[in-house]
């Protein structure tokens, strides 16, 4: 849905939510789709704890990437937010709730993820 405002036109923005079990931990995910970018939380409990942003940029082929809140020891919002910058050529801000304790269940996260895009690209 586009609107305009002052002959200007906008994208709506749309939200778009998936669940599932990954490794028995009940896994959410949130896409709020934006104008030239997405919004992406994944979680077990609603907390927004870290917040990273990516973006493509014309110096380099991999995107820019940054932690704009939250604890700078954890790589994981921006890892991602950056993985998906990449694919999707789009901005894209990731917030990351999940305990990052195994590197096989934070892979399958990304790969649902992945499978969603290809699924339902218009969400992103």
């Amino acid at each position: 849905m586009t609107e305009t405002q002052n002959g200007a036109s906008f994208e709506a923005i749309s939200v778009h939510n998936f669940s599932e079990k990954i490794l028995e931990q009940m896994v959410h995910f949130h896409v709020m789709k934006l104008s030239g970018g997405f919004f992406l939380w994944v979680g077990s409990t609603p907390v927004l704890s870290n917040l990273a942003v990516s973006m493509s940029s014309k110096y380099d082929s991999m995107p820019l990437s940054t932690l704009v809140m939250g604890d700078p020891s954890n790589t994981a919002p921006s890892s991602l937010a950056q993985r998906l910058a990449k694919k999707t050529k789009k901005q894209v801000f990731v917030s990351y709730a999940l305990p990052v304790t195994d590197s096989n269940h934070s892979l399958l996260v990304e790969n649902r993820i992945k499978k969603e895009l290809e699924l339902h690209p218009e969400h992103f």
